[in-house]
C-alpha cells in the first residue's frame, strides 16, 4: 500500500530568462522566494517535498534546499519544458495524493494546501484550485494517477494534458479564495 503522507513535486528547473536572473533566490517579503513556497507547503502538512532542478542550478539554491523534508532531483534537460520537470519529480515522489506546485509560486496559503490534499483523498480524482473561473496551483493528484503518469516514456507535453490522459477525464475543481494560487512570479513586478 502507498504511503498515505502527501508529497509534493516542485518543479525548479527553469532558467528565469524573463525574470532576468535567479527568480528563486529573489526576496519576497524578506526571505528568498523558494523558501516561501516550501514555507507554505510544509505549513499546509507537506514533509515530503522532491524540488526538480537544472544541471546548472545556483550553489544558492541548492544551499536553500538542505532541509530533511527535501529531497532534490535534477531534470538533465529542462528545455524539454516544465512537463519534464513534473515527471522527474512523480518518479521520486513516494507520497498519496501528490501536489504539484511550481517554485516561482510563493503566495500560495497554506490552508489551500491542506484543502487540496484533503479534497484529493476526498474524491479519488485529481483536483485544481479554481478562483472564479480560473485554475490555478497546487494540483493534486492521487497515487494511480501518479503512477501512470511518472510510467510515460516521453515527458513532453503538459500536465494537463497528461492527467486527463491518466485519470480519464477532468479535474475536480476546488472553489478557493486564495489568489496565491494564480500568482506566479515571471518578472520582478510579479514579486508583490
Amino acid at each position: 500500500m502507498a504511503d498515505v503522507t502527501p508529497s509534493a513535486v516542485v518543479p525548479a528547473a527553469g532558467r528565469s530568462s524573463r525574470f532576468g536572473g535567479p527568480k528563486l533566490l529573489a526576496d519576497v517579503q524578506g526571505r528568498p522566494l523558494i523558501r516561501r513556497t516550501l514555507e507554505a507547503l510544509a505549513a499546509g502538512g507537506i514533509d515530503d517535498v522532491v524540488v526538480v532542478i537544472g544541471p546548472e542550478a545556483p550553489r544558492e539554491l541548492v544551499g536553500l534546499l538542505d532541509d530533511s523534508r527535501v529531497t532534490t532531483v535534477v531534470n538533465p534537460e529542462p528545455d524539454r519544458g516544465m512537463f519534464s520537470s513534473i515527471h522527474a519529480g512523480l518518479i521520486a515522489a513516494a507520497g498519496s495524493p501528490v501536489l504539484v506546485l511550481p517554485a516561482d509560486m510563493p503566495f500560495v496559503q497554506p490552508a489551500t494546501v491542506r484543502a487540496v490534499v484533503d479534497a484529493c483523498r476526498a474524491t479519488g480524482r485529481v483536483v485544481v484550485p479554481a478562483v472564479g473561473p480560473k485554475r490555478g496551483h497546487p494540483v493534486a493528484l492521487p497515487r494511480v494517477v501518479c503512477d501512470a503518469i511518472a510510467a510515460k516514456g516521453d515527458p513532453r507535453g503538459t500536465l494537463k494534458d497528461a492527467f486527463q490522459a491518466a485519470a480519464g477525464g477532468p479535474p475536480v475543481e476546488l472553489p478557493v479564495e486564495d489568489a496565491g494560487v494564480l500568482h506566479d512570479v515571471d518578472v520582478p513586478g510579479d514579486l508583490v
